[in-house]
């Protein structure tokens, strides 16, 4: 293993990921061009967006987790007399300060999004933007795009509008104590009662959000619950791995972003502009999705169908809750991850079979995704009745490279992961856990361990073993530089 001179896991992940980064293509750092027009950029003064309206009197608030400070988007909702709730959602105007084809703009298409590793983030922009100018900050005005919703009492989005705005962010609120809130097990919280009329667009947003998904469940949106475990770090020693879970504040935030992003692709088309849009196609193995679930007893349509599919992934959620994260895991892979198509005003794109919709973009985190910046910039176009800034034939090849790019990222986070993974237990070789098998094939079988977020190779005694099969596993050795978790079976 190499020496390393940073002291602590925190310095190890970070030279890994770092290394990692580099070896597949990624820029990790903001070199002298990008910094110098850094250094020029000023925030937008409110003279110089005079058409944009002044929503700073709203109860803005953000929700994000605990420690994020790059905060792309605030939310509001409102009751309406007689009529449909309404719904807004303030995207931060990153392109205001961030120019098509300036350095800063090739630096983030170049790697197209924030990479989250264990130890650091390597921001898509550098963070005097990302966690400052361009970030809805507590307290500060910012410029932003407001996606205006009419929500009918069943979820639907029944109207919309999309404008610039100045808005102020009133609350910097965070998911995990936004749910307790929600949940009832925790007192409102202080933040939330400073802020005259904060409680009720809250509880509003919370109940129009759980509509909205029972909406997009019926009409076949699939639900899946895979496990992503995030460091928990005490100075710079990593101490544990927890699991990330869904809950009603992060509900909240999916639900009117996933709305939201229908709002973008529908205004786009309306008029005519060429847009960058998100699929999951119709699965190409479909007929693997079908084998599994005859394994579990359960017949599912030889044709592809997601509204089939999620009544079967719900039904095995309720009957093996233990098992039902590999499962989702087996399927997700067998859908085939997202890629960008270009949807030009003639065309017919093949919408995204996970979200059960046909008209998704991505548009609502400009700071930590290319693609949703380069959605905004033609949404400001259109809206201002400028020509597109972007040809249909610049868009497919931003889509291809979106695509890649992304897929790069997640595997250098991925590969990350298995690395924390590996430090964290190597000083517990030769003890017992017990596991999970999640993967057999000729080239290995894997297993995650039950209360460890944690996934490794079986080397020994693995014949015969198949997915879904509960063991116990003795720890052998560990990679850290490589990744690497070896266990035999006991």
């Amino acid at each position: 293993m190499a020496h390393h001179n940073e002291t602590g896991h925190k310095g190890i992940l970070r030279a890994i990921a770092r290394r990692v980064m580099l070896e597949r293509g990624l820029l990790p750092d903001f070199q002298a061009p990008e910094l110098a027009e850094l250094n020029s950029l000023r925030l937008p003064a409110q003279k110089s967006a005079p058409e944009a309206r002044d929503l700073r009197g709203l109860p803005w608030c953000s929700i994000d987790n605990t420690e994020s400070r790059d905060l792309d988007q605030l939310t509001y909702a409102e009751p309406q007399v007689g009529g449909p709730f309404k719904v807004l959602v303030a995207v931060s105007d990153v392109d205001a300060l961030v120019r098509k084809q300036s350095a800063l703009d090739n630096h983030a298409g170049h790697n197209t999004c924030s990479v989250y590793t264990a130890a650091e983030i390597f921001p898509m922009l550098p963070e005097k933007l990302s966690t400052d100018l361009t970030s809805l900050v507590f307290s500060a005005d910012r410029l932003a795009i407001v996606v205006e919703m009419s929500v009918a009492p069943d979820g639907a989005v029944t109207n919309h509008d999309v404008y610039t705005a100045w808005v102020r962010n009133k609350a910097k609120l965070a998911y995990s104590k936004v749910a307790k809130w929600l949940d009832g097990e925790l007192p409102i919280l202080a933040e939330i009662e400073a802020i005259k009329g904060l409680e009720a667009t809250l509880r509003l947003q919370d109940s129009v959000a759980q509509k909205m998904k029972e909406l997009r469940h019926e009409r076949g949106a699939l639900e899946f619950e895979t496990i992503h475990a995030s460091p928990v770090f005490e100075a710079e020693i990593l101490k544990d791995l927890v699991i990330d879970k869904s809950d009603r504040a992060k509900d909240i935030i999916a639900d009117f972003m996933i709305a939201a992003n229908a709002v973008v692709a529908t205004y786009l088309s309306a008029r005519n502009f060429p847009s960058l849009r998100r699929v999951v196609r119709v699965p190409k193995r479909w007929d693997r999705i079908v084998a599994i679930a005859s394994e579990r007893g359960y017949k599912l349509p030889d044709e592809p169908d997601s509204l089939a599919l999620n009544k079967f992934l719900t039904s095995e959620r309720k009957a093996d809750p233990d098992r039902f994260p590999d499962l989702s895991l087996s399927v997700v892979k067998l859908l085939g991850s997202g890629e960008y198509t270009v949807e030009t005003p003639q065309g017919t794109n093949p919408g995204h079979f996970g979200l059960a919709m046909k008209d998704y973009t991505h548009s609502t985190a400009p700071n930590r995704r290319f693609s949703d910046l380069v959605t905004q910039r033609q949404v400001k176009a259109a809206l201002f009745r400028l020509p597109p800034p972007y040809s249909g034939q610049e868009l497919e090849i931003l889509a291809k490279h979106c695509t890649e790019a992304e897929d790069t990222v997640n595997k250098v986070e991925r590969q990350v992961d298995k690395s924390a993974a590996a430090l964290l237990l190597r000083h517990r070789i030769g003890e017992t856990f017990e596991g999970i098998v999640t993967g057999s094939a000729e080239k290995g079988t894997w297993v995650r361990l039950l209360h460890l977020p944690v996934e490794g190779r079986v080397v020994s005694g693995e014949a015969g073993l198949d997915v879904g099969v509960k063991l116990r596993v003795r720890l052998l050795s560990t990679d850290v530089e490589a990744g690497h978790i070896d266990f035999a079976r006991v």
